[in-house]
């Protein structure tokens, strides 16, 4: 632990203090079994994880921790998809475990742990919501969360798993629009469940807005056009304090007060993809910006040990929203569209995803055939 560290305390655990929680982006067997994930809850704070393909590929394909598990499953004749959710239920089973203290202790949808649907079905309504259950089944734990894509037909998606009573991530949101059709079809979850009769107090949901992204996508065109307006670097977090400015507005709203009179709980804005693409700014730019009440913050391992060393856990929310009308101005003078960037980012986001993910069953696939021709 650094000096400032043992002065002013682990800025990680910090942040809980301040009413946002950190969560691990990451997850593999060998950390929930060697102690790494004990670790970070008793030092860290941890309060929370998040996975998705990418993560499980590089896990799963790129390590012998599966070896075992992979011979098993593909004697019982399971094919590469099959065996892929196999492996992530118990690994998600496992660390749902080892947050439960943490879910019991501090509730409001911390110590949970997302489990992704397929990319696949991004755009598929009725098998995104037939994977979810089939996923909330599986993992049997009332702390895990099930990742729904943001997509135009993930809306409904979320409204009809919420109503089941299922713990929604809705994830891949970019745009302040989508948000707001996301806190609307999960609202109307909920309302469908007390009409009802049926209990919302324990339905714990969280709104997964991604950052870095939007300035990697923006800066290179302000570049080409000199930004006149000086805003490169600053359209992102301008973007998700305008999220969180919706945020504070629902939860103000007669709306939300009946919901909350029968014991709901918000669903939380969940900062995502809040490492430093550009070398040209702080590691931990995007988190220290973004600090707000009853939010979550994501980090791969690289920002979380960054910030752990040196960041400055400060509530920052406000100063961002006061500036970000001026930001997106500033970005329309320059000409560029940001419900463009935007709707091209959320494409980009599931075409990602869904390489990842088919990359990882291919990896699976051969893998396979390595070990049982080794």
């Amino acid at each position: 632990m650094t000096h400032d560290q043992q002065k002013h305390g682990n800025p990680l655990a910090r942040l809980g203090e301040l009413g946002q929680s950190p969560w691990y982006d990451h997850i593999t067997r060998d950390m929930i079994t060697g102690g790494e994930l004990a670790r970070l809850l008793a030092e860290d704070g941890l309060r929370g994880m998040t996975s998705n393909p990418t993560i499980f590929q590089k896990a799963i394909a790129g390590s012998s921790l599966y070896d075992a598990d992979l011979r098993r499953l593909a004697a019982e004749g399971l094919g590469a998809p099959q065996i892929f959710e196999a492996l992530a239920v118990a690994d998600v089973q496992a660390a749902c475990d080892l947050l439960r203290p943490v879910y019991d202790r501090v509730g409001h949808g911390d110590g949970t742990v997302s489990l992704e649907v397929s990319p696949g079905v991004a755009h598929d309504t009725e098998a995104t919501v037939v994977e979810a259950v089939r996923l909330w089944e599986s993992v049997e734990r009332p702390n895990v969360m099930i990742k729904i894509p943001g997509t135009a037909a993930g809306l409904p998606a979320v409204t009809r798993c919420t109503e089941q009573g299922i713990n929604v991530n809705i994830t891949l949101l970019f745009s302040v629009e989508r948000y707001a059709e996301v806190v609307e079809a999960w609202l109307e979850g909920l309302e469908r469940r007390v009409r009802r009769g049926l209990p919302i107090d324990r339905i714990d949901s969280v709104a997964s807005f991604f950052v870095s992204r939007v300035d990697t996508k923006i800066d290179p065109q302000l570049d080409k056009g000199g930004d006149p307006a000086g805003v490169r670097g600053t359209i992102a977090i301008a973007n998700a304090a305008l999220a969180y400015r919706h945020f504070e507005q629902v939860l103000a709203s007669e709306r939300w007060q009946k919901l909350q009179a029968v014991g709901a709980r918000p669903q939380r804005p969940l900062w995502a993809s809040t490492s430093v693409k550009d070398p040209k700014y702080r590691d931990v730019y995007y988190v220290e910006a973004l600090v707000a009440e009853r939010t979550v913050n994501t980090m791969p391992p690289e920002t979380w040990e960054a910030y752990r060393d040196h960041g400055e856990p400060v509530v920052r929310i406000h100063e961002a929203i006061a500036t970000a009308d001026a930001k997106l101005e500033g970005l329309a003078a320059a000409g560029i569209s940001l419900a463009q960037v935007t709707a091209e980012l959320e494409a980009e986001g599931v075409q990602k995803f869904t390489a990842s993910y088919d990359e990882l069953i291919a990896g699976i696939d051969a893998k396979m055939t390595t070990l049982q021709t080794a």
